[in-house]
């Protein structure tokens, strides 16, 4: 069975079916706020996940993301939608320990398919760690998979995605274009290389690098998924400072980069393109690169926001196990474009 081949209605696989930043922030604009003082981190600032306390010394974090297929192999897709729901977690500091599995599945498709589907999930929850404890499905007309996470984190260790330092340095941890190298393989324009390329990214888990920020000083950290690297940053930016971003030095997969100048492109990154609209100088850059920053990444790398004296070490502790990472910007005083290269 040929996952993809059922996503003809869909607007894409993956993170790219996710709704736009721009309508997204206001849907939520007129939802009420709570004010109950456990809970440390809401949906109010854009975070990704809820963290409540739960005593002196420890919060839960909680986090659900699921998403039709963009891949053929129902196994293969498990795996990637696991890794990207359970990153979440690894953006706040914290520790995957239990998940839920969020189902929906043609009721005219094998269940054998299912099966697999569910196996590649429990494969990447037992890799983090953590207890697949049960879940819920439903019939519908595409298959969706992904989690619910609960995770645990200290207290004192929690990150937010919107508290950059002045002066730290940005590291990101995975290279851009598995959107671009998504699209090109649902309209069979993708090579064997690259699909096998976007496919070991999207199933590595966070963890690892996660791991390594304990002891740094970090400030502020987000995973890059259906927003894509600017959209995320520019939530990193909040309305407290800029960011300026090195060219050179963002990872990129180079077959995406070859699609991009075919227009081999997606709808989410038009949204994405069109979300930070006079917020970026991003004409300075050639158009093909323009499109990696603005891709929807699904099971995106960590973006980290670390002191300079520490940014150095940190990146080689996590490039022994994440060999793309790159030191890729830097927090700047508040200028008129909030992303700047």
């Amino acid at each position: 069975m040929n996952l993809t081949s059922l996503m003809d209605n869909c607007t894409s696989g993956g993170c790219g079916a996710k709704i736009g930043a721009g309508e997204l922030s206001k849907i939520l604009s007129d939802l009420p706020v709570f004010h109950d003082k456990n809970l440390v981190v809401g949906f109010e600032s854009s975070d990704d996940a809820a963290v409540y306390q739960i005593d002196e010394k420890n919060s839960i974090i909680t986090t659900t993301d699921f998403f039709p297929p963009m891949v053929n192999d129902p196994k293969t897709f498990g795996k990637i939608a696991a890794a990207n729901a359970l990153s979440d977690v690894y953006a706040m500091g914290g520790r995957p320990i239990t998940a839920l599995n969020l189902v929906c599945f043609p009721q005219s498709m094998d269940l054998t398919i299912l099966q697999e589907i569910l196996a590649g999930g429990a494969e990447k929850v037992a890799e983090a760690s953590a207890s697949l404890a049960g879940g819920h499905s439903i019939y519908d007309k595409e298959p969706k998979y992904g989690l619910a996470v609960t995770g645990i984190i200290p207290n004192d260790a929690i990150l937010r995605n919107n508290t950059p330092t002045i002066g730290h340095k940005l590291i990101l941890t995975k290279p851009l274009g598995t959107g671009i190298i998504v699209a090109a393989l649902r309209v069979g324009e993708a090579d064997e290389l690259a699909v096998s390329k976007a496919i070991s990214s999207m199933e590595r888990l966070n963890k690892y690098a996660a791991e390594k920020m304990g002891g740094f000083d970090v400030s502020a950290c987000t995973d890059i998924t259906g927003f894509g690297l600017l959209a995320h940053a520019l939530e990193m930016a909040s309305d407290k400072v800029s960011i300026k971003l090195f060219a050179d030095e963002i990872p990129c997969i180079d077959e995406a980069l070859r699609y991009a100048d075919e227009f081999l492109i997606t709808a989410a990154g038009q949204r994405n393109r069109n979300h930070l609209e006079g917020k970026s100088n991003i004409d300075k850059l050639p158009f093909a690169l323009q499109e990696l920053v603005f891709d929807p990444q699904t099971s995106g790398g960590l973006l980290i926001c670390v002191s300079p004296e520490q940014c150095d070490d940190l990146l080689e502790e996590i490039v022994s196990d994440d060999p793309a990472a790159r030191v890729i910007g830097e927090i700047i005083r508040r200028e008129s474009n909030i992303v700047l290269f």
